[in-house]
């Protein structure tokens, strides 16, 4: 099996760059990757000492992020090399400035894996949920490199506890220790004979609580929402906006004001999602020398501030719950105590089944249920401010993570 995986490696490697042809986003993941041993030889030497974090995409970043921003405050005369897997964790992150060097992973061939550690010759390795590439894992046992996983979660259905995974299950001995979600996580490592295990919770409740203690000011947004009842609309996609430009359109009051922060910024997406809208609409991007007070629509057509917009949301609908991927980040609204609304695709993710469970969280199937319950938020003040307190109570009871993984790598 294991001869089949670098098999499948280099398969799809030569097949990528051919796709990268056609495809945006796979050129920037091939392209990309042509940088990736530069960058590092630019600012990695051989004296240096490195901590490598890796992360999937832009939510791990963000679970690992406590983690890294108190180890480079802890081990300030250390370099921090950031990689990420997927283009739209490193583009919007690549100029993240606690790291030495962001760059993208290189693919888990055999001589990347050694390639790659010759270079970096990390310290300190930490992982972030997922990413278990064999070849790299092998490589760092085989050097004896210090890896821990972080935010980690398993489930039964994965390849390593599946009658056939005993190859993949030996790339798992290259951890150190696991810092695992849920005591399910424990137990099913237990079962297949990982005692390295201590479950930490997650460690992006430390993040998003830390959110509210920063400077989360923006004047436009304060402009725009003139102190009246506003719903911020996050990481939206079409079957969320359909319902939502219809409540705007048929239901809403004149009191109401609304800001959608769609997850897809194509131009020509945005321009059809302004057209669509009946009342006075305002884009991110034409905001300038306009009185948005007098708008009751904002569209955010950039990157970036949507978490800063939640600290001004009366209520929050956070989008993804319509599409096979599931519901987006509820924590980011949640840590400012406001209630929330989503779509019913959300079972995969835990704090989204808490947040329901605990009443801080809403679940909508169609127009004519958001329709009531956006009319029930919006008049009764002392219904919000229980469900927001819900939503931040459980936010700060999850919180600690960081504090354990700490103290063990001080150990």
């Amino acid at each position: 099996m294991y001869f089949l995986y670098n098999i499948l490696v280099l398969s799809t490697s030569f097949f990528l760059k051919i796709i990268a042809k056609f495809n945006k986003k796979i050129n920037l993941f091939v392209e990309g990757r042509k940088q990736t041993f530069q960058k590092l030889t630019n600012v990695i030497s051989k004296n240096d000492n490195v901590i490598w974090f890796h992360c999937a995409s832009l939510g791990e970043f963000e679970q690992g992020r406590p983690i890294l921003e108190k180890l480079k405050e802890d081990n300030p005369t250390y370099k921090i090399v950031l990689t990420f897997f997927s283009p739209s964790g490193y583009e919007v992150r690549k100029d993240y400035k606690l790291a030495d060097v962001v760059c993208y992973l290189p693919l888990d061939t055999k001589l990347n894996a050694r390639k790659f550690l010759d270079v970096v010759q990390p310290k300190l390795v930490v992982f972030v949920k997922y990413e278990f590439w064999p070849n790299i894992l092998k490589e760092l046992k085989n050097r004896s490199i210090k890896t821990i996983l972080v935010s980690g979660i398993f489930r039964e259905n994965q390849a390593f506890f599946k009658w056939y995974g005993g190859w993949i299950r030996k790339s798992l001995t290259a951890f150190n220790h696991f810092f695992v979600q849920d005591e399910n996580s424990k137990t099913i490592l237990n079962k297949i004979n990982f005692t390295n295990v201590t479950v930490s919770g997650d460690t992006r409740f430390d993040r998003v609580y830390e959110i509210t203690k920063q400077n989360n000011t923006l004047s436009f947004i304060e402009e725009f929402k003139d102190n009246k009842y506003t719903l911020v609309a996050g990481s939206t996609w079409k079957e969320d906006e359909e319902l939502l430009i219809n409540y705007i359109n048929n239901e809403a009051s004149e009191s109401e004001k609304f800001i959608i922060a769609p997850h897809n910024i194509n131009s020509e997406e945005i321009e059809k999602l302004k057209k669509s809208i009946h009342k006075k609409v305002v884009l991110f991007s034409e905001k300038e020398n306009k009185k948005l007070a007098d708008y009751q629509v904002f569209i955010i057509d950039t990157v970036g501030v949507l978490t800063k917009i939640y600290s001004y949301a009366t209520i929050a609908y956070v989008g993804g719950g319509y599409t096979k991927t599931g519901v987006h980040n509820v924590l980011e609204p949640a840590t400012f105590g406001i209630p929330i609304v989503i779509g019913p695709n959300y079972y995969k993710f835990n704090e989204a089944i808490d947040l329901v469970n605990n009443e801080a969280c809403f679940v909508i199937n169609d127009s004519e249920k958001l329709s009531v319950l956006l009319k029930k938020l919006f008049p009764l003040k002392d219904f919000r401010e229980k469900a927001g307190n819900n939503a931040l109570k459980y936010v700060i009871g999850k919180t600690g993570a960081t504090t354990k993984i700490l103290y063990y790598l001080k150990k």
